[in-house]
């Protein structure tokens, strides 16, 4: 059952992709381009969500953290430009705009905007997550069928990340943003998303909720919930998998030397 905080989360973290694609169409200096698309997106998502939403709060990597949050029923956990990184590189898709509404201790609502991509993945209508392909996702090379494709940043892959792909028969699979490798996971197009190491809630917060609408799992390393809207926002790990795979994956995640939340 969707409502107008699914729609609003789609069509806020919609429109901020697409000024984020009209500013980086122009060009210029990629430090200068990084910055501007931060400043940009968040600009636009705070004040059309104290707009459209005034008795809420927010929490934005952008922003000051206000600790008014931590009394409210209702907080947005946004994510203005993930993957800084790559969007200042012309050639990549790998970058997406994080929308998510924390409603007295649950994800209720989610967008995760890939605008280089063209797509929109949100709790508004859940993907229906396709059977697993024998390709590889993200433009890697083919693997052989059955083999575990497992995302992993492209920038930090945790350490541990060797190890489990030795013992549950996987590939690990480099890609930007957080929500561009969700976003392989809930297309059925990869096996699960491993992390460990600085992230915060604004990173996982939209994924997390779309994963989960989709039908998916989504937890802490150790399989523990995640938890959002806490007075410390470091949240940094998750497994994102099919919920048939997570106890394998889990269990492998221990065995290979994971970091205990």
């Amino acid at each position: 059952m969707t409502s107008d905080d699914d729609r609003l989360a789609a069509d806020l973290a919609r429109e901020a992709g697409n000024r984020l694609l009209a500013l980086r169409a122009g060009g210029g200096d990629p430090t200068q381009l990084r910055k501007a698309g931060d400043r940009l997106s968040h600009e636009f998502l705070t004040e059309q969500l104290a707009a459209r939403r005034p008795g809420d709060a927010v929490l934005s990597e952008e922003g000051r953290d206000d600790p008014v949050r931590l009394s409210a029923d209702r907080v947005w956990i946004v994510d203005p430009l993930d993957g800084t990184r790559e969007f200042g590189e012309p050639d990549r898709t790998d970058w997406a705009v994080h929308v998510a509404l924390w409603e007295r201790g649950t994800l209720t609502a989610g967008a995760v905007a890939l605008p280089a991509q063209g797509q929109v993945l949100a709790t508004l209508e859940p993907p229906a997550r396709p059977p697993a392909p024998a390709g590889a996702a993200g433009g890697a090379s083919s693997q052989p069928a059955g083999q575990l494709r497992l995302l992993v940043s492209r920038t930090r892959p945790p350490e541990f990340m060797p190890r489990l792909a030795e013992l549950v028969g996987g590939t690990m699979v480099p890609l930007g943003s957080a929500g561009a490798k969700a976003a392989v996971v809930i297309r059925g197009e990869a096996e699960a998303y491993v992390h460990a190491g600085g992230q915060y809630e604004w990173d996982s917060a939209a994924p997390a909720a779309v994963a989960v609408a989709a039908g998916l799992h989504a937890s802490r390393l150790d399989g523990s919930p995640l938890r959002y809207n806490q007075p410390d926002p470091l949240l940094p790990d998750i497994l994102i998998c099919s919920a048939a795979l997570a106890g394998t994956l889990l269990d492998a995640i221990s065995a290979a030397g994971a970091p205990r939340p």
